[in-house]
């Protein structure tokens, strides 16, 4: 069973890989040494996550915060006959020790969301623990690449920003907002509307990562399918913002999106690897600083490098008229989130 699960997401990294030309994977032999720390990692999407990342042969020491629960993840996860070195981090004394040395930080700690609450009722609680994070980061591994899940992201992104400059250590192209499950949805989704192979879909994403602010860009999915209807690209639209509210409905009460998100962290934290190893043309959406449109955070298209964001893409070559609509329409909750984070983070 371990091989093949082993072999399985192995395979999936290959897959991706192969879409960007001159792209190889990176032996455990020929890859540098590489820490990645994951904050957050006796939670829902954390142990997944960070069997995930043991099972990344770019993951030479893989260390596990959180507030309790750590030392057990860390012990069962450690037992996995892989490259990476595993260490269990419990509670504030023990975080700077967790920190020190990351290339990549993986920040899925928070509380998840529950039955009729929105990313922004999550947001008094999350964006304390986010920006106390991320104050340990400044000081312990100010260098590191990090990867932003924890909720609601479009506030959560701008409060580290604002943490990183109040420590002198912000730098824009290392921060990240892991918006990778909105495109795993959207591949999911339009491939079995489409009925194509879903490893054969790409489907670009933009705007945020909450509700309506997730637009994404059906026009320009490849594999194209001309059989699709306005109101197919409608609904695919819809689910795919409405993704993470039909797995907290589908589970009753007692979760949400660990399982998927997990993977969609994984995928991205090891795009960020591949990136800052040197393999070229690694191109994943996220929610990053940018200018391609008037808010100072946006989601799109991002090529990886050795320091991060090696460049913001733009839109694409062209947005349908229902794009275009829904573009000008996520602009002001976006904005409001955005601004919601900033004010957070000067106030406190």
């Amino acid at each position: 069973m371990r091989s093949f699960v082993v072999r399985s997401i192995e395979s999936a990294l290959r897959r991706r890989g192969a879409a960007s030309s001159n792209c190889r994977l990176f032996s455990s032999d020929s890859a540098p040494e590489r820490k990645v720390a994951i904050l957050g990692a006796a939670g829902g999407i954390g142990q997944p996550l960070a069997l995930l990342m043991k099972l990344n042969p770019l993951v030479s020491n893989l260390a596990l915060y959180d507030i309790a629960g750590t030392p057990g993840v860390a012990a069962d996860v450690g037992h996995i006959n892989t490259r990476a070195q595993v260490a269990g981090y419990v509670g504030e004394e023990q975080l700077g020790k967790a920190l020190e040395g990351s290339d990549v930080v993986i920040i899925p700690a928070g509380v998840p969301r529950k039955p009729g609450m929105t990313r922004d009722d999550l947001f008094n609680i999350n964006a304390g623990i986010v920006k106390s994070l991320c104050t340990a980061i400044a000081k312990y591994c100010p260098s590191a690449v990090v990867n932003m899940i924890s909720n609601p992201v479009n506030s959560t992104v701008p409060i580290a920003s604002e943490v990183f400059k109040k420590g002198g250590t912000y730098d824009e192209k290392k921060l990240f907002g892991v918006t990778t499950l909105d495109v795993v949805r959207a591949k999911t989704f339009y491939a079995g509307k489409a009925k194509v192979p879903v490893a054969d879909v790409n489907v670009p994403v933009v705007g945020g990562h909450a509700g309506i602010t997730i637009l994404p860009l059906f026009s320009q999915a490849t594999h194209a399918s001309n059989d699709l209807a306005s109101e197919d690209i409608k609904a695919l639209t819809k689910r795919t913002q409405d993704g993470g509210t039909e797995v907290v409905e589908a589970k009753a009460g007692k979760g949400s999106a660990t399982l998927s998100m997990a993977y969609a962290g994984a995928i991205f934290a090891d795009a960020c690897l591949k990136g800052l190893n040197g393999v070229p043309d690694i191109v994943e959406c996220s929610f990053v600083q940018s200018s391609i449109t008037e808010l100072p955070f946006f989601s799109s298209k991002v090529r990886l490098g050795k320091n991060g964001v090696d460049q913001v893409l733009g839109l694409g070559p062209s947005l349908s008229d229902y794009e275009k609509e829904g573009l000008e329409n996520l602009k002001p909750e976006l904005k409001a989130s955005i601004e919601k984070g900033i004010k957070f983070a000067k106030d406190n």
